[in-house]
């Protein structure tokens, strides 16, 4: 898209998502896809489920009992937002928001499906998950393209 930032905000605070229909399709997909991956407890949303209590087993049980199900509607309900707004000319921030969430979601679970890790080197072209890698890029880049959007309506650093 060429500098043009995807996500415009009006003067009404609502933001106008610029996605080429390849796009829209991309987004209204891919959560079903990790949707139905939280379903079946596949193990590629284990980090979607990041432990509180490390070396207390017991604790750390009880917290999964607590916050498991919160968590899981959480993400089920990114992945919905997103899926169901992804071809909309507009939406409000709490909608954005959501589509952030369901961006990471669908992140970890796919870098998790590919092992990603922050001191990996570039991507063999030949590797045979390469649109799998590129669609990891491509999530990291919309999601790193929603903070920019959010940040322009806070406040100058001071100001309250």
């Amino acid at each position: 898209m060429g500098g043009k930032r995807r996500f415009a905000r009006d003067a009404q605070g609502r933001f106008h998502p610029r996605l080429r229909t390849l796009e829209q399709q991309l987004l209204e997909n891919l959560p079903r896809q990790a949707q139905m991956l939280l379903v079946d407890d596949d193990p590629s949303t284990e980090r979607l489920f990041p432990p509180a209590y490390l070396g207390d087993a017991e604790a750390e049980a009880e917290y999964r009992s607590l916050m498991a199900d919160s968590l899981r509607t959480r993400h089920q309900l990114a992945l919905d937002t997103l899926a169901a707004t992804a071809g909309e000319e507009t939406i409000d921030e709490e909608q954005l928001q959501m589509w952030m969430g369901a961006l990471e979601v669908m992140r970890l679970v796919l870098g998790t499906q590919l092992d990603v890790t922050e001191d990996m080197d570039a991507v063999d072209p030949s590797d045979p998950r390469i649109e799998q890698f590129a669609v990891y890029q491509y999530l990291s880049m919309l999601q790193d393209e929603i903070v920019g959007a959010l940040t322009t309506a806070l406040p100058p650093a001071g100001e309250d």
